[in-house]
């Protein structure tokens, strides 16, 4: 009787550490992105609070690292902890348990880096006045596409600020087999970037897999431009396509089938640039699942929108969404066939954080 008695009580404890953190958890994952773009800031400020703020709704292992941020100052001139940022992250154990924040300083920075799976949390931060460049000419013919990249994070957790990350290899002409270039590819979970500048041609940015946050970013390039089978959503971006000769597209989104949980939710982006019939994306895998709300599109779209990349029997098993876009671009009246104008309850769970439970990892960005 005292033992049922006791595991009552803790039953109903339990249950009511539930109830009390509930509404925090469902405010955070089902409070929608507002439609007018004016309210973002108070919309994140709102929904996305610091650590210290969250207890115990966020993941345990991420509360533990952000109590007490390690600093590392990266300066070319020397007068920082490291003159390199290659020699900055071989400083940071393997297992690392606690934020590290590598501080760059400004000026460009000609590294081809890597963060492998054993470094988790770690943060790159520049300064908004002088944002440093981190740059590398790796092509696939060198190194394989995805190898390729300035940047490659596989660690977890990782966070950016205020970088500048680009390919510098030469503009793929068509001709030279290998030219595909990637400036940053992402493959470890639960990532943020703020204010950065991703540049290259083709293959930008690798969205390889894990969820992922875009806000405040710039995103250039030519070919698949952002490609992978991550699950990611980018708010108030820039998506900057590049003219030139062929075929223009900004997604090669991977997901081949119904069944995998990936995609990607463009909110409140700019769609620019000085192409002309770009794709919002392509089949390039069988099933992919992308869909831009709220969007600003200029007339660099071709009016079809999407392409089934020469699969036609891929147009049954796309995700191509559109919902509210405006501009020259978003004129649904030319859309592929298979190209769906999102309801808003379809539209719904692409835009929340939800969409890559970010109530349990995503922080403001950081202040150093």
């Amino acid at each position: 009787m005292t033992g049922k008695r006791s595991r009552n009580i803790e039953v109903g404890a339990a249950i009511c550490t539930i109830l009390v953190l509930a509404p925090v958890v469902l405010s955070q994952n089902s409070s929608p992105i507002p439609v007018d773009k004016s309210q973002l800031k108070a919309w994140f400020n709102a929904n996305i609070k610091p650590a210290s703020a969250r207890g115990s709704t966020i993941d345990p292992a991420l509360a533990k690292a952000e109590v007490a941020a390690h600093i590392i100052k990266v300066k070319k001139d020397g007068s920082g902890d490291f003159d390199t940022i290659t020699k900055a992250i071989a400083s940071v154990p393997s297992g690392n348990t606690k934020r590290v924040i590598i501080s760059i300083g400004g000026g460009s920075y000609r590294e081809k880096i890597r963060i492998d799976r054993s470094k988790p949390f770690i943060t790159f931060y520049g300064d908004p006045r002088n944002m440093p460049n981190l740059s590398y000419d790796g092509t696939a013919r060198q190194y394989g596409t995805v190898d390729s990249a300035t940047l490659i994070v596989e660690s977890d957790y990782f966070v950016a600020a205020n970088i500048v990350i680009q390919n510098t290899a030469p503009r793929p002409d068509g001709v030279m087999v290998g030219a595909q270039a990637v400036s940053l590819r992402i493959s470890g979970d639960k990532a943020a970037f703020y204010n950065c500048k991703i540049i290259g041609f083709q293959d930008t940015l690798c969205d390889d897999r894990g969820n992922h946050f875009f806000k405040d970013c710039y995103i250039r390039g030519t070919v698949d431009f952002i490609f992978g089978s991550g699950k990611s959503l980018y708010l108030n971006t820039v998506l900057y396509v590049d003219g030139q000769k062929g075929v223009t597209v900004i997604t090669a989104q991977a997901r081949e089938s119904s069944s995998e949980n990936t995609g990607y939710s463009f909110v409140h982006c700019t769609v620019t640039g000085t192409a002309s019939g770009a794709y919002l994306g392509r089949a390039w895998k069988t099933s992919p699942r992308v869909v831009f709300a709220y969007t600003n599109m200029s007339s660099v779209i071709h009016p079809l929108g999407w392409s089934d990349n020469l699969h036609p029997e891929r147009a049954k098993t796309v995700f191509f969404g559109e919902y509210k876009c405006k501009g020259k671009g978003a004129s649904f009246s030319g859309r592929e066939k298979y190209a769906k104008r999102l309801t808003d309850g379809e539209a719904k769970p692409f835009l929340v954080l939800g969409f890559i439970d970010g109530a349990k990892w995503l922080l403001p960005p950081p202040r150093v």
